[in-house]
């Protein structure tokens, strides 16, 4: 199509997907070269993806379980078992924290983008979030891993884990749309993400159980977002439960409405811009 300058951004729900395909290609490149180009010239370079995590963890674990004394339920007192349940929370707010915490400046960092009017501006939190979803996968493999040597094969329900994922990505993408569009108007949310993320780390039942917390203190934590995510991945990864399927679809409802909000404000701002950078 002929690009003239005052070209019209679509900002319906099918545009959405359609532009991720048709820029899949130049996605996957820009990925690839997001995820090789965090460990260029370090000399452990990609394996650092998989001892983060495992650093991490060894110091979670200690904190929580050996020094707060933390427990996952009242008749184990197995360090291996709570690293594990930790660990399962653990990778999904890193995916969420991870992107979350670069979306506000994905527009401002890459002015030479904006200038270019043929640029698919959209497709850069997707990039990010198939960066972050690249650790995610590598830190679900030293899961596993871990799974394997101390309590061998994991339950089957870990098959259920996609249906939790995938419907938690769209909501991720769309706060990160919203985010990188509101990030070049006002300069200040990157400041202010940091901080809510470091907030709603604790403020998700990852380090502790929701039965840790007192009867009425616990509805509170149901209004944070990730909190059923990080509850059903934990279900379905290391206590073999089944995945609540009511709460399941309300939750995609919701992240399909998110995702779409967000890319129709990015869609309908981008125009501005220019201006602003």
């Amino acid at each position: 199509g002929g690009f003239c300058l005052m070209r019209h951004f679509s900002a319906s729900p099918i545009e959405m997907f359609a532009s991720l395909w048709r820029n899949r290609e130049l996605i996957k490149a820009s990925a690839k070269r997001e995820v090789l180009g965090r460990y260029r010239g370090s000399f452990l370079g990609l394996l650092w993806s998989f001892f983060n995590p495992l650093f991490m963890l060894a110091v979670y674990t200690f904190v929580f379980s050996v020094v707060f004394k933390a427990r996952w339920n009242v008749e184990s007192d197995s360090k291996t078992e709570f690293a594990l349940v930790l660990f399962a929370g653990l990778i999904v707010f890193n995916l969420f924290g991870e992107t979350i915490n670069r979306a506000a400046s994905l527009v401002i960092n890459n002015p030479n983008y904006v200038k270019k009017v043929v640029f698919p501006l959209e497709i850069l939190p997707v990039v990010t979030l198939l960066s972050a979803l690249f650790h995610g996968m590598i830190s679900l493999g030293v899961w596993f891993l871990a799974h394997l040597i101390f309590f061998g094969l994991p339950h089957a329900t870990v098959l259920y884990l996609p249906l939790i994922i995938l419907p938690f990505l769209l909501f991720v993408l769309g706060l990160s749309w919203g985010l990188a569009s509101l990030g070049v108007f006002l300069r200040d949310v990157s400041q202010f993400i940091g901080t809510l993320i470091t907030v709603l780390m604790f403020m998700t039942p990852i380090f502790y159980p929701i039965t840790a917390l007192p009867e009425e203190f616990r509805q509170w934590l149901y209004y944070n977002p990730l909190t059923p995510v990080v509850e059903q991945a934990r279900d379905v990864l290391y206590w073999g439960k089944p995945p609540n399927f009511f709460m399941l679809g309300v939750y995609t409802l919701v992240s399909a409405v998110v995702a779409w909000l967000g890319f129709a404000w990015f869609q309908k701002t981008r125009k501005g811009f220019a201006d602003v950078l």
